[in-house]
C-alpha cells in the first residue's frame, strides 16, 4: 500500500499537468454567456465584418470568461480553445525565454551579440558596419539595435531578398542574418528606436545558440509548458498547414490575389504571401486566448499562478523608462501598471491589455480589415467600453481550475 501511494505521489505531477493540458478541450462557449457583452462583441465584429473573434477575461490570475463569436472555419464556430496566430504577441513569449535564460546565468541584458565575445559568434566576415559589435541583447528586446524598416521590412520581403541573394528557396535564418550584416545601421544602437522584427529573430537564434536547441522545442519546454500552455506551435504559411483547431484566415473583400513570398503564384494574402513559419519567434506562434491568458498569468507578478519568473525580472519586463523607449517583450507599459501587447499582420489582429487592478483582456481576430490604424484603436476602445459595461458582472470563478 505504501508503495502505491508513492507512485500515485510521483504521478501527481503528471496527471495535474495533463489536466491542465486539456484547458482548449474542456472550454465551451456554453460557459460563458453573458447576452448584452456577447451582443455588443458581435456588434463590433458585424461592423468591422470580422468572420470570427476568440476573447478571454482573466481577473487576479482566475479565468472568468472565455468564448469564441463567429465562425473559425467553414461551418465550425469560433469556440475557445480555438487556436489563431498572434503576430507580434509572440515576442511577449520570446522575450519571457531571455529573461528566464538571464536568471540561469546564461546571458545578461547588456552581453553583445555579435563579435568575438558575442554570443553569435561567427559573423564577423559578414560585418559591414562596426557599429553592430555595439548591439546588446537589450538593444534587441527594446528595438534600438539599429535595423530599420525603411526599404521595407525584410521579414516580410523574402521575395526581394531571395532575388538580392540570387536564390530559389527562402532563406534560413543564418542565410538571411549573413545578408542584413551587410547593411549598414540605420543609427548607433541604443540612441534610438525602430520596431524590428529582424531583432526578435536574432533573440530566437540567441535561444537556440544558448540553450543548443530548436527554438520551439525549448520554448515550449521551458515557458509555455510551465505557464500551463499546451497547444502552442509554430505557424505554417498555407492553409493545408494548419494545426488541427486552427482557426482559417480572412482578407477583407476588397483584398486581391498577391504573389507567394516563395514565388509558387498568385496566393491569398494571410496564405502565402509571407514566411509566417520564418518569423519563428518574432511573429509565428499560434495558441488559444485562454492559454495565452495562462502565460501572463505566469508572469504577472500575482500570486494566483506562481510566476516563472521573478519578481525583479516582471519588474525589468514592465519598468517604463520614457515615452520614446518600448519595453521588454511588450509594447507599452505605463508607470500605473496598465501593460499593451499587440500584434497583426494579414489575417490576424490581436490584443493583450494587463490593467492596474489586475484584470486582463485578452481579444484576437482571424480577418483583416481595411486599411488604416482605426481597428487597433477601435479594438482597444471596445475592451474598455466592455470593462465599463459589464466588469461587475463578469462571473466570480475560475475557469482554469474547473
Amino acid at each position: 500500500m505504501k508503495r502505491l501511494i508513492l507512485i500515485a505521489l510521483l504521478l501527481l505531477p503528471t496527471l495535474v499537468r495533463g489536466q491542465e493540458g486539456r484547458l482548449n478541450e474542456r472550454l465551451s462557449n456554453d460557459l460563458s454567456r453573458l447576452p448584452a457583452m456577447d451582443a455588443a462583441v458581435d456588434s463590433f465584429r458585424t461592423a468591422w465584418s470580422l468572420r470570427g473573434i476568440s476573447l478571454s477575461v482573466m481577473r487576479n490570475d482566475s479565468l472568468l470568461y472565455a468564448r469564441g463569436y463567429g465562425q473559425a472555419d467553414g461551418g465550425r464556430p469560433m469556440v475557445p480553445g480555438t487556436l489563431l496566430r498572434m503576430a507580434s504577441v509572440s515576442k511577449l513569449i520570446t522575450a519571457v525565454g531571455i529573461m528566464k535564460l538571464q536568471e540561469r546565468g546564461k546571458l545578461v541584458l547588456d552581453s553583445p551579440v555579435f563579435g568575438p565575445f558575442g554570443i553569435l559568434d561567427g559573423y564577423d566576415k559578414y560585418i559591414s558596419d562596426d557599429n553592430y559589435y555595439l548591439i546588446t541583447v537589450e538593444h534587441l528586446l527594446r528595438h534600438q539595435a539599429g535595423f530599420t524598416q525603411k526599404g521595407g521590412d525584410p521579414m516580410f520581403s523574402t521575395a526581394s531578398v531571395m532575388r538580392e541573394m540570387h536564390i530559389t528557396k527562402a532563406p534560413t535564418q543564418e542565410q538571411l542574418t549573413r545578408h542584413l550584416l551587410a547593411r549598414p545601421l540605420a543609427y548607433l544602437p541604443g540612441t534610438s528606436q525602430e520596431y524590428s522584427n529582424f531583432g526578435y529573430l536574432l533573440l530566437s537564434m540567441i535561444i537556440e545558440k544558448l540553450t543548443g536547441e530548436p527554438y520551439e522545442t525549448w520554448i515550449r519546454r521551458e515557458v509555455l509548458e510551465p505557464a500551463g500552455c499546451y497547444d502552442f506551435h509554430i505557424a505554417g504559411n498555407f492553409y493545408n498547414e494548419r494545426y488541427p483547431g486552427e482557426t482559417r484566415y480572412h482578407m477583407h473583400k476588397e483584398a486581391k490575389p498577391t504573389n507567394a513570398f516563395d514565388g509558387r503564384g498568385q496566393v491569398e494574402r494571410c496564405y502565402g504571401a509571407n514566411d509566417i513559419h520564418g518569423l519563428s519567434g518574432a511573429g509565428a506562434w499560434i495558441g488559444s486566448t485562454p492559454e495565452l491568458a495562462r502565460l501572463v498569468a505566469s508572469i504577472d507578478g500575482l500570486d494566483g499562478i506562481p510566476d516563472q519568473i521573478s519578481p525583479f525580472s516582471v519588474y525589468q519586463m514592465t519598468q517604463r523608462l520614457s515615452d520614446e523607449i518600448y519595453s521588454l517583450g511588450w509594447v507599452d507599459c505605463t508607470n500605473d501598471g496598465e501593460w499593451t501587447r499587440t500584434g497583426s499582420f494579414s489575417g490576424t489582429s490581436a490584443l493583450v491589455k494587463v490593467f492596474p487592478d489586475g484584470e486582463c483582456w485578452i481579444l484576437i481576430t482571424n480577418t483583416s480589415t481595411w486599411k488604416g490604424s482605426r481597428f487597433s484603436r477601435d479594438t482597444g476602445a471596445l475592451v474598455k467600453n466592455l470593462r465599463s459595461r459589464f466588469d461587475g458582472l463578469l462571473p466570480q470563478r475560475d475557469l482554469f481550475g474547473e
